[in-house]
């Protein structure tokens, strides 16, 4: 299966970055022509155009400049409706659609956090903002890529002056840091005293990426290099974008919290792995072992996600009164899983399980029944629920 790498880490990431990287991914610059032809016919635009050159910044990257002559927009619903009227024209997909309004969801949330007192009127502005939305969505779309899966690395916001509707600020740009907060994005760290990563850079990666990684377990097929305009002495934003194929098992990113308790009865420890798992805990399991002074250990351990586990950490300290909680963040491969519902007959009533199916690569690992639904079975009909399993068992439908 082929997916898609952004990797802002290190140069960070705007619209026209993704982009000219895309293009130079592709090879192709056409859907860009196809966007920029629309927004020259909108009603405000008197013209725009773009150009794509190649730059050494530090690496050969394509780099994308715009020529633009346009009136104001009126309201922040002209460029919500411009929007559709581009995306409709060039025959975007309706995901992408939903992905390009979320993404300018998501800048006039930020804006209007952060700007509660700009005039009214005051928008998004600029038809480049449309631009660097739908560029990127247009790109995929074309490449056939629209459906793959996209992991980010941790983008790079950058520092220096950052030029606001109130005025000068120190960065990184409030905005890119108030979507990567709001979408729990990690960022690295960055010595270059420039803006890398712009709002709408941070919006495309909150709404394109399904994980923020490192470099995922893929095989690298075709990379491209796009430049940004801040250059510096120390070093320049460039963005790589890599299309890869994954392997058959998935990389995916767990947390990982430990504990030992050693003055703890069982009860308090059975309940508070009962609530764990209610609250969203991957798997809890206790290990036996032996502390200090010989004393008897059980080890409380807890997977979890990123976003799950500090409320979690709280819980194993506030219903065990532990005085510490290890964390560590690790990758695992896991084999690609879905979800089905089948009917099912046991003693001539109909009910619904829930069925997981494991695959790796093309074949199937595992199939398995939920639990729960298996349970409920059993209880409301009376019988064992040995029974109940060997009978969905043998009703599940053949997999390839």
């Amino acid at each position: 299966m082929k997916a898609i790498l952004i990797d802002p880490r290190i140069g960070g990431i705007s619209g026209d970055m993704l982009c000219a990287a895309l293009a130079d991914l592709t090879g192709s610059v056409k859907p860009l022509q196809a966007v920029a032809e629309a927004i020259a016919e909108l009603p405000r635009c008197s013209s725009f155009g773009i150009a794509l050159k190649r730059v050494e910044n530090p690496c050969s990257a394509a780099f994308i400049s715009i020529t633009l002559e346009e009136d104001p927009a009126g309201s922040d619903d002209t460029i919500s409706r411009e929007m559709d009227d581009i995306m409709q024209g060039i025959g975007l997909s309706p995901p992408a659609t939903a992905k390009a309004h979320a993404i300018l969801g998501d800048l006039l949330q930020v804006r209007n956090r952060l700007h509660q007192q700009a005039v009214p009127g005051h928008t998004l502005g600029s038809v480049d903002t449309i631009f660097d939305i739908i560029g990127p969505l247009a790109m995929l779309n074309d490449a056939g890529l629209s459906g793959c899966p996209v992991y980010t690395t941790p983008p790079a916001l950058g520092g220096g002056m950052i030029h606001t509707p109130g005025g000068e600020i120190g960065g990184p740009a409030p905005a890119a840091l108030e979507i990567c907060a709001r979408h729990r994005i990690p960022v690295s760290e960055s010595s270059l005293d420039m803006e890398l990563t712009t709002p709408t850079g941070a919006a495309l990666l909150a709404n394109l990426a399904s994980a923020v990684t490192s470099f995922p377990a893929m095989t690298p097929l075709r990379i491209g290099y796009g430049a940004g305009s801040n250059r510096n002495h120390t070093g320049a934003n460039v963005l790589r974008v890599i299309e890869g194929e994954l392997n058959d098992l998935t990389e995916e990113r767990i947390v990982i919290l430990e504990t030992n308790l050693d003055d703890v009865d069982g009860e308090t420890i059975g309940y508070t792995r009962e609530k764990l798992f209610a609250a969203g805990a991957v798997d809890v399991f206790i290990t036996h072992a032996s502390g200090k002074k010989n004393r008897p250990v059980q080890i409380l351990s807890v997977i979890t996600t990123r976003d799950h586990y500090l409320p979690l950490v709280r819980m194993l300290m506030d219903e065990t009164g532990t005085l510490g909680v290890r964390i560590r963040e690790e990758p695992r491969l896991v084999a690609d899983r879905s979800n089905d519902t089948i009917p099912v007959t046991v003693q001539g009533q109909r009910f619904t399980v829930r069925v997981k199916t494991s695959r790796s690569g093309n074949q199937v690992i595992a199939v398995k029944p939920e639990y729960e639904d298996m349970r409920e079975i059993a209880l409301k009909l009376g019988i064992p629920l040995r029974r109940v399993t060997r009978e969905v068992y043998r009703q599940l439908p053949f997999i390839p």
